[in-house]
């Protein structure tokens, strides 16, 4: 989707209604799903692991579900853009407020599932005294997120891009300075950029996959604990947001890091997995994520 015509899309919809962004968005959607081959087999080998008793039929109906899913990040950006008509609940918020109260700071680990955007957007205007700092990959030619970047930080959250390529190591030294002043930093956690990428191996539905160890060095250089958060839709214009109890890096030993890093990962690739079965249809990675 090209920036001028989601311009043009939210544009037209400000006038027509929601329901002509839904329209429009469902039908791109579909026509994603019917003719990007890579994409629908990522889809369908990923519900065959979830749903492996499942026909190969079932697999194909939850990836087009998956498509359609999708287009809901869109429109309730447009939502709450234009008319800020978003409510949500949370679940575990004093996992965070606590951190900010410490002063300790804290890793927010979002994950490609559910809307990390709108909680992001929501978050900063329900705690003004919130200091986020969010890191943001970029892929190459994607120009929804520059859209996605402006948006965000137009909300006072703090956005560092880091592309394809890698970011730079004074991404990092930032990230530890923000912590140590008590901010709050964001990241995903289950997403690799490059091959050469240091990642962390885990298992997920029963299959090996490897996970950026990014969130949980930073974790032991600055000592602030790792919160993983979700933010589901659970209706038109709600969300569930969920915080779930820190994870804390606390290796005895330089020796003992890796497996303090591979269980704190491991942790985490739990924790989506249980998010998972309770939302299926809100796992937004389209490339291959199974090893």
């Amino acid at each position: 989707m090209t920036a001028l015509f989601y311009t043009t899309l939210t544009f037209l919809s400000k006038y027509l209604g929601a329901w002509f962004f839904t329209f429009v968005s469902r039908g791109v959607a579909t026509g994603y799903f019917m003719f990007s081959h890579r994409r629908r087999k990522a889809g369908r080998d990923f519900y065959a692991a979830l749903f492996p008793g499942k026909s190969r039929f079932y697999h194909y109906v939850c990836t087009l579900k998956q498509f359609q899913n999708f287009t809901y990040l869109f429109l309730d950006r447009f939502i709450l853009r234009d008319t800020g008509d978003i409510t949500y609940s949370f679940d575990g918020l004093e996992h965070l407020t606590s951190a900010m109260k410490e002063n300790s700071g804290a890793i927010l680990l979002m994950s490609h599932m559910g809307n990390w955007e709108v909680a992001a957007h929501l978050l900063k205007r329900s705690l003004p005294e919130l200091r986020l700092l969010l890191y943001m990959g970029i892929r190459q030619k994607e120009e929804i997120e520059a859209i996605q970047k402006q948006n965000i930080s137009e909300d006072g959250i703090t956005v560092m891009g880091v592309s394809e390529e890698g970011g730079s190591p004074f991404d990092i030294v930032e990230g530890i300075r923000f912590l140590r002043r008590g901010g709050v930093v964001s990241m995903a956690g289950d997403i690799l950029w490059r091959n050469e990428q240091r990642s962390v191996a885990v298992t997920f539905l029963g299959r090996k996959v490897r996970l950026p160890e990014a969130p949980y060095i930073l974790s032991l250089v600055s000592g602030a604990p790792v919160v993983v958060f979700f933010a589901f839709r659970t209706g038109d214009r709600r969300y569930q947001f969920t915080a779930l109890p820190p994870i804390r890096l606390s290796p005895p030993t330089r020796d003992h890091r890796p497996e303090s890093i591979r269980s704190a990962a491991q942790t985490y690739a739990d924790y989506m997995q249980e998010a998972l079965k309770r939302h299926p249809f809100e796992w937004f990675h389209f490339d291959r994520f199974l090893n």
